[in-house]
């Protein structure tokens, strides 16, 4: 498929009035492409989409009511040398196509293979305490430093402190932006962007030129929860954005965690309420993975969970591979626990109950061939990426068969 025409075809169901991302979301999941779905359009009645709207539709259709808007931005886009990822690219994120109003593109810039990575949203307020920034900082740092990408929407405060620490470690950070992608928006952030546009992603759903609007942010945030296995929320009011963050994260499926403040502290009031909810109450990165340690296992490889492996037991593959869902089911943590439920999750595990792919195998035969080794000596010796290196290392990790050092030095643990 022509990508022009690909990328066209869905600036018409943009600029199709009383089309929007229910029906783009139903169409994709009829046709190959968003071309086909265009030029198919006489025959949208057969796909239950509304009745009432129909007519309209097709008469927009026939009279390429659309044209104009599309062409407008498709020039646009193109003048400013804008990077698009649409539906049915194999880049696109597969978390933003379960929610039930996704993007039909996204405009981006910086490192598109970030969105395939597993990630974590770490959100808050503008106006923050020192507490908050820290806490956003560190936490921030601590995933990026396993391989965890960070998620924020490049606001002041937390979300800039957020980025800051992404950028720190391999696992980066991504941007989601309430603007077109040529707005400098906020500009006291630009260095920020400037880092994340190098180093790390910033993406968009909005087109070249659109302002950001107070209207935006809301719509923006489902992307941030979206793109990410679980929202931290680092300080936030009562009434702050960063709980709509929250609340878009539990209907998708997400986990959300919100950081402790002092009592009476206004700007974590909004975390408080979260942890009354039932939001798991973090202070530290090992928190978050602890708690999310079997999802990042399924979003890296398709193997059961570690937990469930004892010696000499049947994989069943079938409960292994990620689901097409955001619920995130956790069939075969539950199966374990039914079968052994006086037995305590743990980070360790025996060494002879881990079932490793091929990957795998070299990093502990490279391990296992010296005391301890440094991150990019291991990419070196093996000829891999880092960030093949850092995704194989997290998983290890979290299934306890390796250990992390200060300085990004890693040593196998013994039995």
């Amino acid at each position: 498929m022509d990508f022009s025409k690909e990328y066209f075809a869905c600036l018409a169901l943009k600029h199709t009035a009383y089309l929007g991302p229910l029906v783009w979301k139903q169409l994709f999941e009829q046709y190959p492409s968003a071309y086909d779905a265009v030029q198919d359009a006489s025959k949208w009645r057969s796909l239950g989409i509304e009745s009432r709207w129909i007519k309209s539709i097709s008469a927009q259709c026939k009279n390429e009511v659309w044209r104009k808007k599309a062409e407008t931005e498709f020039k646009a886009a193109r003048e400013a040398g804008m990077d698009v990822v649409t539906w049915f690219d194999p880049r696109f994120p597969q978390g933003l196509k379960h929610l039930p109003d996704p993007p039909a593109m996204l405009y981006f810039s910086g490192d598109i293979t970030l969105l395939k990575n597993p990630g974590v949203a770490v959100v808050g307020a503008r106006e923050c305490t020192a507490l908050g920034l820290e806490a956003a900082g560190r936490i921030s740092t601590q995933l990026s430093t396993i391989g965890i990408t960070v998620v924020s929407g490049l606001a002041l405060g937390i979300d800039r402190q957020a980025h800051l620490g992404g950028l720190r470690g391999i696992g980066s950070s991504i941007a989601v932006l309430g603007c077109g992608l040529d707005i400098d928006y906020p500009y006291d952030n630009f260095d920020v962007r400037k880092q994340l546009m190098t180093r790390g992603l910033v993406v968009t759903e909005y087109g070249p030129g659109v302002k950001p609007r107070p209207s935006n942010f809301p719509v923006r945030n489902r992307l941030i929860s979206g793109l990410s296995l679980g929202v931290l929320v680092a300080e936030a009011a009562h009434n702050s954005g960063s709980l709509i963050t929250a609340r878009l994260a539990g209907e998708q499926g997400r986990d959300v965690f919100a950081l402790p403040g002092p009592l009476g502290q206004p700007t974590f009031t909004g975390c408080h309420r979260l942890i009354k909810q039932g939001a798991s109450l973090v202070e530290s990165a090992s928190d978050i993975v602890e708690i999310l340690r079997y999802d990042f296992a399924r979003e890296l490889v398709e193997l059961p969970d570690p937990v469930s492996v004892e010696p000499g037991d049947v994989i069943d593959e079938s409960e292994s591979r990620v689901k097409g869902s955001t619920k995130r089911k956790r069939s075969v943590t539950k199966r374990a626990e039914r079968q052994a439920p006086h037995r305590k999750r743990s980070t360790v595990v025996e060494r002879e109950a881990l079932i490793l792919n091929d990957d795998e195998r070299a990093i502990m035969t490279a391990l296992n061939s010296s005391d301890k080794m440094h991150i990019d000596n291991l990419g070196r010796e093996l000829g891999w990426t880092s960030a093949k290196v850092s995704k194989v290392m997290l998983m290890l990790e979290m299934r306890g068969a390796v250990k992390q050092l200060p300085g990004m030095w890693y040593l196998a643990k013994e039995d």
